[in-house]
């Protein structure tokens, strides 16, 4: 009887003990987070890589990781299908996609929140020095690269020209990532590209390297007008010595790059993403000098999209 009592309390013991043991391990249960960025010419990319850094060190169990793709349609497209948890992308790409407007008009992106602004992202028209471009118009019959198919960089490439009077019936356009498009001008395949990215974009930087580039540089009327047109778009400056052989400022309009995650993201797991990347400015910063414009101050400049409630609880806190 006494053996039988001890069997039993034997049962007990391991049933408490394999219950802990269940316990423990989903309490230590890993987060995958894939985070969406662009191509490794462009900002995106090392800015994704640093944040996936900072995640991964600074949050238990997190594993992050950040995927090259073809940026900021191609990003909202993949939030939509949940392939991937968080993406970097523009602020006026986000709000077509949650508005359901423009190229999103069939497809209506709902599950897509937001994070936080990251930094301005610059139209760049780079032109070859030797190729006679001196405004928008001269692209007319130019060899243009105007982004890779269905971009962000694309979709503002087509909005400038139109504005300008022109349409890709009137230049020779080349759908080219910034890396191609960067090989292109070296080897002056192509006159003139359109880059839309944070400055210094490492593309730009390859080029002028080699080749006497400019940008083209827009009147205060083109700005204005631009900015009644597409209120995402505003006036920028680009200092001179951002590139090699640029001696001038240069005055363009940007968008804001903004980090977005799906919905169903826990407002805890978002929080921390949130804390983690507010409070390693400086890893971020090491990783590219334009992650200088991740600020507390700046974090909602631009944001076109509803903030994730893990965000706002962050926010509320520190603001």
């Amino acid at each position: 009887m006494l053996k039988g009592k001890k069997i039993l309390v034997l049962i007990a013991l391991f049933a408490v003990l394999s219950l802990s043991l269940s316990t423990s391990v989903l309490a230590q249960e890993t987060t995958f987070v894939s985070l969406a960025t662009g191509g490794t010419s462009g900002t995106y990319y090392p800015v994704g890589g640093a944040i996936a850094k900072v995640l991964n060190e600074n949050i238990e169990d997190m594993n992050a990781s950040a995927q090259s793709t073809g940026a900021s349609v191609t990003n909202t497209r993949l939030i939509y299908n949940q392939e991937v948890e968080l993406a970097i992308l523009q602020n006026d790409i986000a709000s077509y996609a949650v508005n359901g407007e423009n190229q999103f008009s069939d497809n209506q992106v709902n599950n897509m929140t937001g994070i936080a602004a990251l930094y301005p992202e610059v139209i760049q028209i780079v032109v070859r020095d030797d190729a006679g471009i001196k405004s928008v118009a001269d692209l007319k019959g130019k060899k243009v690269a105007v982004g890779a198919p269905g971009s962000g960089a694309e979709a503002n490439a087509k909005q400038i020209i139109e504005f300008f009077g022109l349409t890709y019936d009137d230049i020779d356009e080349d759908y080219l990532s910034f890396g191609e498009a960067a090989s292109r001008l070296k080897d002056r395949q192509i006159d003139a590209a359109f880059l839309t990215a944070g400055i210094p974009t490492a593309a730009v930087m390859d080029v002028a390297a080699t080749q006497d580039i400019s940008l083209l540089n827009f009147s205060d009327e083109d700005i204005e007008s631009l900015n009644s047109k597409y209120p995402y778009l505003t006036g920028v400056t680009v200092p001179a010595g951002s590139y090699n052989g640029l001696e001038e400022d240069t005055q363009t309009v940007a968008l804001k790059a903004i980090l977005v995650a799906v919905d169903d993201l826990t407002q805890e797991t978002v929080y921390n993403i949130t804390k983690a990347i507010f409070e390693n400015r400086q890893t971020l910063i090491e990783a590219h000098d334009r992650a200088r414009d991740i600020t507390l101050d700046g974090a909602l400049d631009g944001m076109t999209v509803e903030l994730h409630p893990g965000a706002q609880q962050y926010y509320d806190e520190v603001k």
